[in-house]
């Protein structure tokens, strides 16, 4: 009986148990959302990609981990299609159908009777590409860009059998291989060819960036190492890093000379010149900080100047031989530059990038050609581009409109795309013209003079003012930034199909960005064009197994007639398309961008850098240059506005690492300002006369020579000679003689300070006490008033005398006493004459 009712309550909360666990296992793995019990993982797939020439038999590599609190019994897997991608969108989309959507099923295949929590286990699936031979396939007929999704069940404890995880990715089918050897001979299938069309030229960039390294607040100098946030740049730069395997993977595909420039002749690379800088100062030695987050705190030696100097060996190398263009500095927001407007600013933003590429690679990079991390910009920015000389914004297919065109508003994006009708419009659906022209963001032409040539075979082409746009697609761009690790959303995938990515493994992401790439030429439509700019995030994260595979993707479709090869620059030489566009700053560009707050700040030390610039004197024999000096401060505010790190959904580092570096900007520029001063002398100065000088010494703190003006607020007692601009050497003192009347015999106080020539306010002011010997205004007055006195007391007398009065003065004397004096007077003037 007690057993009895033992195993009645145990079947009991075994049902209740399973009942609770059905629906979460049966539901729960829908849309990406996250497992409960078990982790599938995709390792490998083989053919990448299908072509007549293939293996008949597609394996699927995985690994399956418990990663649940129980034991999960009966493990097993099978690999399932759904229809091939009809639309672009579907490139994304697919990718989270319902597992009932994947229609074609093989059967399931034992992994495990049993795992464990934290248990893992391997295996392989193997099925026929096609119908027709023994066994399941997976029915492919056609050519084309399929879903397919490996689904793992299980029985976990408590619980019934369920599907437990899966892990779907895209399959790019060129063309199909006969059935397997076991069935071929006459009744074989026919072999299934590419789709005749025209090749579809392809265009691919190759990002070389990093987050800014930089610690903030360090101006130029001749002989000082620079400072690091930390040392990960050196790791990256090393054997195995990230920037290491992207060289890696292009080192493959490099130009030789005599041979064939191959799929290298569509790659240009594209450079931020903070990175490259930052790599050739690590050459000489440099210092890392012991605490990023104490940038004024100790530092230790920098350990990657052998992989820094390896690193630009091998890009100089490959620059010299391959299509080159410089980004904008250190991933600027250009958005935000152009709200900043300080104009030596982008001018370090978007002149210098060129320029500094080319100097330290040793090459001459495409010039004229802006491409934002964003993806989009507003009209100010483009405004700001097209300013400086930029003819051409490489931008997402969604950030430029036209009347002309239907509009791919995001919030038209369905959330259930296999719910989709054909002619439904969605976001970045429809194909943008290769390149556009902006015709709202232009620049005036060059005015013609008389004295230009008429010969129409000598005269250069008209340079067209509008902004030109090349476009690339969106889906394209968001498969390629998917792949690597760190893996980014960028800013131009539309709302309803952005999902964290990094739930699936990097084998799919590869094998999604695989199906991106060929779908295009798989797909040929009148309504869009055979051509494709292929453009990774900047911080691209593949290695060099991912970058070579993503290359000889381009190269198998080149030999296979789906594309062809067309060089970065024959994309910027083609005539746009005559209709004209306008810029549509995307929503997500504007939510990603840099802060706001951060703007004004930005502006203000950057105006206070232009006027010390104003001020700063480059002398022939000085070994440091003011724009040497104060580049690094610019480059410290132009850091602050980057977008690095600004996908990610929690943005507070990215904001810390701003904010820190306008802080520290700040005070360095507080401390040059101040480190220019008059000396302050001690006690009374006293003047000789009235008209003595005033003598001062000024010091210079700064490494430059600067340009400098007294500012006195002179008493009204005194008359100070304005001695005008003067020059005040590098890291020394000058002493002046300032030309000064003084009228007062009081002790003075003379406030002196020093300013640029602009009148910005130099060091601290200080006040210089005076007392001059003169007697001044005092002395004359009472010397005037004494030869009055005395004129008029003579005048007096000699009135007296000859009227024949008695002086009052003379009274008390007698007559005997007057005749006496008298006498005496007339004796003493005889002598004289004798």
């Amino acid at each position: 009986m007690t057993g009895g009712l033992f195993r009645l309550i145990t079947a009991v909360l075994t049902i209740l148990g399973s009942v609770s666990l059905l629906p979460a296992a049966a539901h729960g793995q829908v849309s990406g959302s996250m497992p409960q019990f078990l982790k599938l993982t995709l390792d490998a797939v083989a053919p990448g990609t299908v072509t007549t020439t293939s293996d008949s038999i597609l394996t699927v590599s995985g690994t399956v981990t418990n990663i649940g609190d129980r034991d999960v019994d009966d493990v097993s897997v099978r690999i399932q299609r759904a229809a091939p991608v009809s639309s672009p969108s579907g490139l994304r989309s697919a990718l989270r159908l319902d597992q009932v959507n994947y229609e074609v099923t093989g059967p399931f295949q034992d992994v495990a009777e049993r795992l464990s929590p934290g248990q893992r286990k391997q295996f392989s699936v193997r099925i026929a590409l096609r119908a027709g031979g023994d066994g399941a396939s997976l029915g492919l007929t056609d050519p084309g860009v399929y879903p397919l999704l490996l689904n793992v069940n299980g029985e976990p404890a408590y619980g019934t059998q369920a599907r437990l995880d899966d892990a779907r990715f895209l399959l790019p089918v060129l063309g199909l291989p006969p059935v397997g050897t076991a069935t071929s001979g006459p009744e074989s299938e026919p072999v299934a060819a590419p789709p005749e069309a025209s090749p579809v030229a392809t265009t691919l960039l190759w990002p070389l960036a990093d987050r800014p390294r930089m610690v903030a607040g360090r101006p130029g100098s001749v002989h000082g190492q620079v400072e690091l946030l930390d040392d990960e740049l050196a790791v990256s730069l090393g054997k195995g890093g990230r920037l290491e395997q992207l060289v890696a993977a292009l080192e493959t595909v490099a130009p030789k000379p005599g041979k064939d420039k191959g799929v290298g002749s569509a790659v240009c690379i594209a450079i931020d010149p903070d990175l490259v800088s930052t790599v050739q100062t690590m050459t000489r030695g440099y210092r890392v900080l012991a605490s990023p987050s104490d940038p004024g705190g100790a530092t230790r030696e920098g350990t990657g100047a052998a992989n820094a100097q390896a690193w630009l060996d091998r890009l100089r190398a490959l620059a010299s031989s391959m299509c080159t263009v410089a980004l904008p500095y250190a991933q600027v927001d250009l958005s935000a530059l152009a709200a900043v407007n300080d104009p030596g600013l982008s001018a370090r933003a978007l002149l210098a990038p060129a320029d500094v590429v080319d100097a330290i690679l040793g090459t001459r990079s495409v010039r004229g050609v802006g491409l934002p991390d964003a993806g989009s910009i507003d009209d100010p920015a483009g405004q700001l581009l097209r300013g400086h000389g930029y003819t051409t914004a490489v931008l997402a297919g969604t950030a430029v409109t036209t009347d002309g065109l239907p509009v791919d508003a995001e919030d038209t994006l369905t959330s259930a795309p296999a719910e989709q009708t054909p002619d439904m419009v969605v976001g970045g659906e429809h194909a943008v013209p290769d390149l556009v022209r902006v015709p709202t963001v232009s620049t005036e032409p060059p005015a013609t003079t008389g004295s230009a040539t008429t010969d129409p075979a000598a005269a250069a082409p008209p340079v067209d003012p509008a902004l030109h746009v090349a476009t690339y697609d969106i889906w394209t761009a968001t498969a390629l930034a998917a792949v690597g690790s760190n893996p980014p959303t960028p800013s131009f995938t539309p709302a309803k199909v952005r999902f964290d990515v990094t739930y699936d493994s990097r084998t799919a992401r590869l094998q999604d960005a695989l199906g991106a790439l060929a779908w295009t030429s798989l797909n040929p439509s009148p309504e869009r064009s055979r051509s494709q700019l292929l453009v990774p995030p900047q911080q691209w994260g593949a290695n060099k197994e991912e970058g070579v595979a993503l290359l000889e993707q381009v190269e198998l479709m080149t030999r296979n007639n789906l594309t062809s090869l067309r060089p970065f620059t024959e994309l910027l030489n083609q005539a746009p398309d005559p209709r004209p566009f306008t810029l549509d700053y995307l929503p997500r560009a504007a939510q990603d961008a840099v802060p706001e707050h951060f703007l004004a700040p930005v502006r203000d030390q950057g105006a206070r850098v232009t006027e010390l610039m104003r001020a700063l004197v480059e002398l022939p024999e000085a070994e440091l240059t003011p724009h040497a000096f104060m580049t690094p401060v610019r480059e410290d505010l132009l850091r602050a506005l980057s977008l690095s790190d600004r996908r990610a959904d929690n943005t507070t580092l990215a904001d810390q690492y701003a904010q820190r570096r306008v802080e520290q900007a700040t005070e360095e520029l507080d401390t040059m300002f101040a480190s220019v001063s008059v000396l302050p002398p001690g006690g009374a100065y006293t003047l000789a006369s009235e008209q003595s000088p005033l003598l001062l010494v000024a010091r210079n703190e700064l490494p430059v020579a600067i340009r400098v003006m007294f500012r006195i607020e002179a008493p009204a007692e005194t008359n100070i000679t304005d001695i005008g601009e003067q020059l005040l050497p590098p890291s020394g003192t000058r002493s002046f003689q300032i030309p000064t009347e003084v009228s007062d015999s009081r002790k003075l106080v003379i406030p002196i300070a020093l300013t640029t020539p602009d009148g910005i306010a130099l060091g601290e002011a200080t006040s210089v006490s005076v007392r001059s010997n003169a007697y001044g205004q005092a002395l004359a007055i009472i010397t005037a008033c004494a030869g009055i006195l005395l004129l008029l007391l003579a005048g007096r007398r000699l009135l007296r005398r000859f009227r024949g009065q008695p002086d009052p003065a003379d009274e008390g004397f007698t007559p005997e006493t007057v005749e006496r004096a008298g006498r005496l007077r007339r004796a003493r003037q005889r002598l004289q004459g004798q």
